[in-house]
C-alpha cells in the first residue's frame, strides 16, 4: 500500500481544540472489525463493550513540561521542545530559532536557567543544563505543556491537568496517550468493580508521532523511536487473562505498539528499550484483541496501525462516518473502540 492511501479530508472545524468539559463526555465510535459494523455510541458505553474476563492495558507514561522559552547571547529568540532525557542534566531537543544554533551556544532560560548546545544529533540536538538543578525540575519550574501542532491556542493552566492521564506515573513523553484522556477515576472504579483487570505498560510518546509518512513507498519510511516498557507483571496479567478466555483491551496506539513490540519473539516476553515498531497493513497482531483509540491524523502511522488491526476498507468508511457525524479528532477529540 501507499502512503496516499491513507489521506482523507478532515475539517478543520473538527479538530478539537479543547478538552470537554469532563473527562468521559466524549462521543465512542464502536466498530466490529469482523463484520464492519459500526455504531455511535458514547463514552460511558464503553463499561458496557468490556466484559469482566477482559483485561484493559494502560500505557502509564507521564508528559513532561518539555516546551521551553529562552534567548541566545545575541538576544536571538529560542525555542525548545524536548524529545528525550537522557539523564539528569542532558536532552534531545528540537531547538527552533532564526538561526540554526551551533555546538558551545548558550540558551538563557526563564528564572535564570540556562542550557548549551553540545552538538547535533541528526535532525536534533543535544543540550547540557546547567546548575545543580535536575532537569526533570527545571521543566517542572518553567516548561509548558507541548500541545500537538494541529491545537492552534496556546497552552493554559488547564491542560497540565487534562493532557494527562489520570494514572500517569513515569516521566517521559512528549505527547499525551490521548485514548487514556478519557478516563477519570470514577469510570475506572466502575470497570473495577464489574470484575475487568487492568495492567500497565510503558511508552514514552515522541513528537514523531504527529508526523506523517514523508515517502509513498511505506517500506522506505524511517519509523521514530520510541521508549518502551512492559514488565513481567503485564506478561503474568495477559497470560492469565487468556487462561480465562478474556481479551487483551489495548487503551491507545501506544500500548499497542509496547505489547506488540515485546512480542517480536513470537510470544509476550517482559522487556524494555527503544523501538522502531511500524505496523502496516498485512501485520499479523500477537498479543492485542481490542483497541480503544483515539481518531488520527492523515497519513500517519497510527492510521496505517489501526488498519492493519481492523481493515483499511473498515477503517476508512469508519472514518467517513466520523466525519459525516460531526465526531472531535485528534487528541482532545472523541474515541473508537474497534474489537
Amino acid at each position: 500500500m501507499k502512503k496516499s492511501d491513507f489521506n482523507y479530508l478532515l475539517p478543520d472545524a473538527l479538530i478539537a481544540q479543547k478538552p470537554l468539559a469532563e473527562r468521559d463526555a466524549s462521543r465512542l465510535l464502536y466498530m466490529d472489525r469482523h463484520s464492519g459494523q459500526i455504531a455511535d455510541q458514547q463514552f460511558t458505553d464503553f463499561i458496557d463493550l468490556i466484559d469482566p474476563l477482559d483485561l484493559l492495558i494502560f500505557n502509564n507514561t507521564k508528559v513532561i513540561p518539555a516546551r521551553l522559552f529562552g534567548k541566545k547571547h545575541s538576544g536571538g529568540k529560542v525555542e525548545i521542545l524536548i524529545e528525550r532525557i537522557l539523564d539528569d542534566h542532558h536532552a534531545i531537543a528540537h531547538v527552533r530559532s532564526s538561526k540554526s544554533a551551533k555546538a558551545g551556544t548558550l540558551i538563557a532560560l526563564d528564572k535564570g536557567y540556562c542550557c548549551e548546545v553540545l552538538g547535533r544529533v541528526d535532525d536534533l540536538f543535544q543540550l547540557e543544563f546547567k546548575g545543580d538543578d535536575y532537569l526533570l525540575s527545571i521543566l517542572e519550574a518553567i516548561g509548558h505543556i507541548p500541545l500537538p501542532p494541529y491545537i492552534t491556542r496556546e497552552d493554559d493552566a488547564s491542560d497540565l491537568m487534562r493532557y494527562q492521564t489520570v494514572f500517569a506515573k513515569e516521566a517521559g513523553a512528549v505527547a499525551a496517550p490521548t485514548a487514556g484522556l478519557h478516563f477519570n477515576q470514577a469510570l475506572i472504579e466502575k470497570l473495577k468493580a464489574k470484575g475487568v483487570q487492568t495492567a500497565f505498560v510503558t511508552l514514552h510518546v515522541g513528537s514523531g508521532t504527529f508526523q506523517p509518512v514523508r515517502t509513498e513507498d511505506l517500506s522506505e519510511h524511517i519509523m521514530h523511536k520510541e521508549y518502551f516498557s512492559v514488565q513481567q507483571e503485564a506478561v503474568t496479567a495477559v497470560q492469565q487473562a487468556r487462561t480465562r478466555g478474556g481479551r487483551v483491551v489495548a487503551i491507545g496506539t501506544t500500548a499497542v505498539r509496547a505489547l506488540e513490540s515485546a512480542s517480536q519473539s513470537g510470544q509476550l516476553e517482559a522487556c524494555f528499550g527503544d523501538t522502531d515498531l511500524f505496523i502496516t497493513p498485512g501485520y499479523q497482531f500477537k498479543s492485542v484483541d481490542a483497541i480503544l483509540t483515539n481518531f488520527h491524523l492523515p497519513e500517519s502511522t497510527l492510521l496505517m496501525l489501526i488498519s492493519a488491526f481492523a481493515g483499511y476498507k473498515p477503517i476508512m468508511n469508519a472514518y467517513r462516518h466520523a466525519i459525516d457525524q460531526s465526531y472531535r479528532f485528534f487528541s482532545y477529540g472523541d474515541a473508537m473502540f474497534l474489537k
